[in-house]
């Protein structure tokens, strides 16, 4: 055997790169176990409502693809060569190194987006050069594994924006007031740097220097050819987003009664949004018209009947409770009833149609007692005589339980009649 030959270096090298296999298969997988928002879209995927995630974030479920403007202004401001490279860019670890060990400090990172993916993955960390090892092998494993575009999405489903604000989702709706579907190629070059320091450099803080780096951005893409002069010179002149803006609400009671049923998940309702605007408006008009009636709580649900899909649902009144006492928080479509309060529509219907009641008759609220049982009135209290359809306007638990009882005697005595006609048998 030649042991000064090509063989001992081809053997090293073999062994080098079984070794560095080793390490990649022993090295973590990035995962993510973070809780995620509850997030309900109508039926054209326009954000309804969501609900912050049980860590307090609003941190999205990943979305099933991401705008192409802000793609395009990721890589090229976090890792150019994306594209190409195996998770790993040695010339920009080596560069990286290089700098770091004349300036006596970390001052370049020469992390890769699927090595931020990495590190996301494992807690953001300290940075340290065992951890950035770590990282590396944790990259070429995930490139392996992944393809680049599902290692966009994480890296665009996890990366922090500032504040409580995660993922790019999230971020476009609390700064833009929009999903990202239609994001300019300002907005989109600002939240592409946005994770490049989101504690100290969001919307409504130190915005100098977040216009500093979008626009030089902005005239990085020029130059390298993927915007013109004028769009360049027109994003760069649009103004940046102000302090986060609150998320939708459109269909707060269908929003909480899907959090509460499935947290953490995406939701594609069949509700048409302009209807769910529309009815909204029309059960608050019709609560603040009633309001000095002592009624504070109204629900509309509207089915298509062709299809027997909801179209929308508005589960109470989202006027302001001034007083806390209405419960307007309380989904009226499916709360709890008292089967007393669910039959007095159909008995009062039941005597108007059999013509033993109008509408302006008037009955008694007064004490009453039937045999040993006494009905009370939900506040206690007695009206005299109550003209039927404020009764039941009003949910009048003894007006309601005396027409009941005439209802029994009317019936009893209608049996007594039918006998009495055909001749009762001797007794």
């Amino acid at each position: 055997m030649n042991f000064f030959g090509r063989r001992p270096f081809s053997i090293v090298t073999l062994g080098l790169a079984v070794a560095l296999l080793l390490a990649i298969l022993v090295a973590p997988m990035p995962s993510f176990r973070a809780p995620l928002s509850t997030v309900v879209e109508a039926a054209d995927g326009t954000l309804l409502g969501a609900r912050v995630a049980a860590d307090g974030q609003w941190r999205f479920p990943p979305p099933d693809s991401l705008p192409e403007k802000y793609v395009t202004c990721l890589i090229n401001y976090e890792d150019r060569w994306f594209r190409w490279h195996p998770g790993v860019n040695p010339v920009a670890v080596v560069r990286a190194l290089t700098d770091n060990i004349r300036a006596g400090e970390t001052v370049r990172g020469g992390s890769t987006i699927t090595m931020q993916v990495a590190r996301m993955a494992r807690g953001n960390p300290e940075r340290t050069y065992g951890g950035k090892i770590i990282e590396m092998l944790s990259a070429v494993k995930l490139e392996l594994f992944r393809s680049k575009h599902t290692i966009l999405k994480l890296y665009a489903a996890n990366a922090p924006f500032g504040g409580n604000t995660v993922g790019l989702e999230a971020a476009a709706w609390r700064y833009t007031g929009r999903g990202t579907s239609d994001l300019t190629w300002a907005e989109a070059a600002t939240l592409a740097v946005l994770p490049n320091a989101p504690a100290l450099i969001y919307p409504g803080r130190n915005t100098e220097r977040l216009k500093q780096k979008r626009d030089r951005l902005l005239l990085t893409l020029a130059e390298r050819g993927f915007l013109d002069s004028l769009t360049c010179e027109l994003a760069m002149g649009e103004p940046l987003p102000g302090a986060p803006i609150p998320m939708p609400s459109v269909a707060p009671h269908l929003t909480g009664r899907l959090w509460f049923a499935e947290p953490g998940t995406r939701k594609r309702t069949t509700v048409d949004l302009f209807l769910q605007r529309e009815i909204s408006e029309l059960v608050n008009r019709h609560v603040s018209a009633l309001e000095g009636n002592g009624i504070h709580n109204a629900a509309a649900v509207v089915v298509e009947v062709a299809t027997g899909n909801v179209v929308a649902w508005v589960g109470n009144s989202t006027l302001p409770d001034t007083t806390g006492r209405h419960g307007r928080d309380v989904d009226m479509v499916t709360a709890p009833r008292s089967t007393g309060s669910i039959m007095k529509p159909f008995l009062y219907a039941g005597l108007l149609s059999s013509g033993m009641l109008l509408p302006n008759a008037l009955i008694p609220d007064i004490p009453t007692r039937f045999q040993g049982f006494r009905p009370e009135n939900a506040d206690f209290s007695y009206s005299g005589a109550v003209p039927a359809g404020d009764a039941l306007a009003r949910s009048l638990n003894i007006p309601a339980v005396r027409m009941k009882n005439s209802l029994n005697l009317s019936v009893e005595r209608q049996k007594y009649f039918k006998y009495f006609r055909k001749g009762l048998p001797n007794m």
